[in-house]
């Protein structure tokens, strides 16, 4: 039986592509860039020397340079994505990485495979995008659910703090100190801008509409209200506290309910492009007979189109919104 490893070539690519974006990430901006490190991004600017309102202006040049950069050329594909995933590398840095990747793309390619230039350039450049859109996807949900899952510890932490007699913005700068990222170094800029003048409440809503996330919008009016209003800060937070833990627990169990059906969906369009690669993989003279008549090259973009139409139907179906 003949055998080609021109697919693994492929797939083997395109993860090498993907893990040296992750790499890149980390070589350039330290580990505690990393969603993973204990002590907070802010923090550790700090420790290294970095002076308050320097680390500040630096976060927030971060925080607000994609949206503000969706005129470059491929960028606007990855602006929003890339603004709540907080990604540190510039809007011009990351298209700068896209073409490098597809370049070490191509270079494998060449080395890998037999296929022809333009085939080559157009799989190098779809493999550099689709790396760097795949990698600040995966940020993206990874930093708002741990966004989701650290803001009832941080409210209840609130709660705590002003029960002791401590004004709010102290109870924000202790959240700073005590929380690690994503969340830490977001209300450390929230505490930081309000050392410098600016009112919390407009913080809070920055910081809710950049990640576009329900309950900071919920905890921002809650302030907000307080503020023009009056009241016990401390129940309204702890009442606000139940209400998203409550969310949470929701969410949960939708997708713990769901995680069947986004599996089977996951499967039944994977399948299709499992199955081809495996012909390839085993028997790759399959389409000799056929892939030289008329039919074949429009036989073949209706079948992608038609997996494509699969691929997105699966996910709506699946993508349960609570």
């Amino acid at each position: 039986m003949e055998f080609s490893a021109a697919p693994l070539v492929y797939i083997s690519i395109f993860i090498g592509v993907l893990l040296l974006v992750e790499g890149i990430y980390l070589t350039v901006f330290g580990k505690s860039i990393s969603l993973n490190s204990k002590v907070n991004r802010r923090l550790d600017l700090l420790e290294k020397g970095g002076k308050r309102e320097e680390v500040l202006e630096q976060l927030r040049k971060e925080m607000s340079q994609h949206m503000r950069s969706q005129g470059i050329p491929l960028y606007s594909i990855l602006a929003k994505k890339a603004q709540k995933a907080n990604i540190a590398f510039s809007p011009k840095a990351l298209v700068g990485i896209m073409g490098l990747l597809a370049g070490i793309a191509y270079v494998g390619l060449t080395i890998g495979t037999s296929a022809e230039t333009p085939v080559r350039i157009v799989v190098a450049l779809a493999m550099g995008i689709g790396a760097v859109y795949a990698w600040v996807n995966k940020k993206a949900k990874k930093r708002l659910s741990m966004i989701e899952e650290q803001l009832p510890e941080a409210v209840e932490l609130m709660v705590r703090s002003l029960r002791v007699g401590h004004p709010f913005a102290s109870a924000v700068s202790i959240v700073a100190k005590e929380v690690p990222d994503p969340l830490g170094t977001e209300f450390g800029m929230i505490a930081d801008e309000a050392a410098y003048g600016r009112d919390i409440s407009e913080s809070l809503k920055a910081l809710a509409e950049r990640v576009d996330m329900q309950d900071l919008r919920f905890l921002a009016v809650a302030v907000t209200i307080q503020q023009q209003s009056g009241g016990n800060l401390a129940e309204i937070l702890e009442g606000l506290s139940k209400v998203i833990r409550a969310r949470f627990k929701l969410f949960r169990r939708v997708r713990a309910i769901t995680a069947e059906a986004k599996w089977s969906g996951m499967f039944l369009s994977a399948f299709p492009i499992g199955a081809m690669i495996m012909i390839q993989l085993l028997k790759p003279d399959y389409y000799d007979e056929v892939k030289n008549t008329g039919a074949f090259i429009p036989a073949a973009l209706a079948v992608g189109v038609f997996l494509l139409v699969n691929v997105i139907y699966m996910r709506i179906m699946v993508n349960i919104k609570v």
